[in-house]
């Protein structure tokens, strides 16, 4: 509950506050979501060869099955809440509201040593409307497993499997 106390008090664009947390409790739809995971993975993992495709197969891309509560979240892409500012020119911002929420949740999570994942591989999300009944202009933006992780590490797992290092600081910071 403070994780989500949280969420819902992270900052918003015209303080519009479009997201929408859906808690997956029945166990069907849930099901329904890691059929969903499991056919796009199994996409993925072919569309990968060699040494990607050896790591890929040992990576743990969702925990779904494992994790006590699943979390759906979406963007109601055309609240009234808000009254559209600062959405005529940049409307993506909503979105962007959005996920710095899920951010506030996740850090929340992690202050209280509940592990969060973001599950993002799946073949049309847009099904997912009709899988957890909410409105058609909900735009789907993560599914997130929650739980007490397995192990704790700082660094994360695709770095520690070998799939992507972290990139230097300097990278991302610019000055002109």
């Amino acid at each position: 509950n403070t994780a989500l106390f949280h969420a819902f008090s992270a900052p918003s664009v015209g303080n519009s506050q479009p997201w929408r947390y859906v808690i997956v409790e029945d166990e069907r739809k849930k099901q329904q979501i890691i059929e969903n995971f499991k056919v796009a993975n199994a996409e993925a993992l072919n569309s990968y060869s060699g040494e990607k495709k050896e790591i890929y197969a040992k990576l743990k891309l969702s925990g779904l099955q494992e994790a006590p509560l699943a979390i759906a979240v979406f963007c109601e892409s055309d609240t009234p809440v808000g009254h559209g500012l600062g959405r005529r020119t940049m409307p993506g911002m909503l979105e962007y509201s959005v996920v710095a929420s899920i951010q506030q949740f996740w850090l929340s999570a992690r202050a209280h040593g509940v592990g969060v994942g973001w599950v993002s591989i799946f073949n049309e999300p847009e099904h997912f409307w009709k899988i957890l009944d909410v409105p058609s202009n909900w735009k789907f933006i993560a599914m997130l497993s929650v739980g007490y992780p397995q192990q704790e590490s700082t660094q994360p797992e695709l770095v520690r499997y070998g799939w992507q290092e972290m990139l230097d600081n300097s990278t991302f910071l610019h000055k002109r």
